[in-house]
């Protein structure tokens, strides 16, 4: 092989390697964006601790009240936000845990719900009102009465670091129709 020939197969393989390298960098810095914690996990952060949960279930204009205890914590590096719920519901224990997340890519909060009253999952889909210091949420939840999907919203509003309170709603017919609301203090 000629000398000219093998100078410029050098030429285009370190092209090749150095194109490789700049996109692995590329890469990784997208990478590093899409998975480090921001000032939005930083909102979910506030919410890390203990709490009393005082519950009100709207229903055929009846309002139930309940008492309950909920656990936040932040997991895997401050990017999740997993909640653990208890109380006592219509005479039966309730239990059910969640997982509140940011996604950097998206720009939008996702929220997982699971409990013992349902076999279902409940995604909901939100974004954060820094004025009104809310997180609406909206999202699709089943009706065992009518054995259909309807469509939900849920409101997280911080009052200030040792009050939230949460107002969940059916929406039925393209009305808002209020079916519980959850207040949560700080134990201290």
């Amino acid at each position: 092989m000629k000398k000219g020939k093998l100078l410029f197969l050098i030429a285009i393989l370190f092209s090749i390697v150095s194109v490789q390298a700049q996109d692995q960098a590329e890469m990784m810095k997208k990478w590093q964006e899409y998975m480090t914690p921001g000032p939005m996990h930083a909102e979910l952060a506030k919410m890390a601790g203990n709490w009393k949960a005082e519950i009100t279930q709207y229903a055929g204009g009846q309002e139930m009240k309940a008492e309950g205890t909920a656990v936040f914590e932040m997991i895997l590096g401050g990017r999740y936000l997993k909640s653990s719920f208890k109380t006592e519901f219509m005479g039966m224990p309730m239990e059910g845990f969640g997982l509140d997340a940011y996604d950097n890519q998206s720009k939008e909060f996702v929220s997982v719900w699971l409990d013992n009253f349902g076999t279902g999952v409940l995604v909901l889909k939100g974004s954060y009102d820094p004025a009104a210091k809310t997180i609406t949420y909206i999202g699709n939840t089943f009706d065992p009465m009518s054995g259909k999907e309807i469509k939900m919203k849920n409101v997280n509003h911080i009052v200030d670091e040792n009050k939230t309170v949460n107002d969940m709603y059916n929406i039925v017919d393209g009305k808002e129709v209020k079916s519980m609301s959850i207040t949560y203090t700080r134990v201290k």
